[in-house]
């Protein structure tokens, strides 16, 4: 290992156990011991777990896949910071020597009325994908795979339309929301298409219903606090909801 040498530490750890979403969920406090500071999060859970399971109590249930960064299943709230206290890193690349010996650490699942409780750190999403699937898509046919300069995009829009894709759709922007709000998500997924040639079609219609399907989901409204762009681990601008915004304005005039 290169740099400063690995270390070991104690936690304790309080983390929100909830077996089903009717019955009542509390903070169980775990002793967790001899950790790596080389570890991620996510594998001291795991060292966590195995130790559940060898006293033969139930593990802690929590989303996880890819744990590089780029699927957005893993997501908690840690010591009420969305994906931890390191800006810009999704909670499967926060490593324990961002903690010291001895912490305790306080961990709970996404809040929000739209994200409903499945088992202790693990919420039901699902509203995230039909937004996504009430236009979050390019409709034409388009034939086999065109050539990658057969349509001519201006770096600007091809530089805004990737900051945009880069939103995994964790959810974080959502639970960091005092509002609750789905907004920057919902931007992301709709200024991605709308920024370039192909998107530009359907692009106050996908606005509109993208929109609207959000607001059916029982997201918070938008005040622009400023806490999903702070707690994106893509770190994804507000910018985009103002875009957003100016989209669904115009759709709504046009359709009326």
């Amino acid at each position: 290992m290169s740099g400063a040498a690995q270390t070991r530490m104690n936690l304790i750890l309080h983390v929100w156990r909830q077996p089903s979403p009717n019955v009542a969920g509390r903070f169980v406090r775990y002793e967790a011991r001899e950790l790596s500071s080389d570890m991620s999060f996510l594998e001291m859970l795991d060292v966590v777990n195995e130790g559940l399971v060898a006293k033969g109590e139930l593990p802690i249930a929590f989303d996880h896949d890819c744990r590089e960064g780029i699927c957005g299943s893993c997501g908690f709230m840690i010591n009420g910071v969305a994906h931890g206290p390191s800006g810009g890193t999704a909670t499967c690349q926060l490593h324990m020597r961002l903690f010291k010996d001895g912490d305790e650490i306080w961990v709970e699942p996404w809040r929000s009325m739209a994200f409903p409780l499945i088992k202790d750190l693990v919420v039901n999403r699902d509203a995230l994908d039909r937004i996504v699937a009430a236009g979050g898509f390019i409709g034409v046919r388009t034939g086999g795979t065109p050539d990658g300069n057969a349509i001519p995009v201006p770096k600007p829009a091809a530089d805004l339309s990737m900051d945009a894709a880069a939103c995994i759709g964790c959810g974080a922007c959502v639970a960091a929301c005092p509002n609750g709000s789905a907004s920057l998500f919902t931007a992301a997924k709709i200024s991605h298409l709308g920024l370039l040639p192909q998107g530009q079609p359907e692009r106050y219609r996908r606005a509109l219903s993208m929109v609207t399907q959000m607001d059916l989901e029982n997201f918070g409204g938008c005040s622009l606090f400023g806490e999903c762009q702070a707690a994106c681990p893509k770190e994804i601008s507000i910018d985009f909801i103002a875009r957003m915004h100016r989209d669904y304005l115009r759709a709504s005039v046009v359709s009326r």
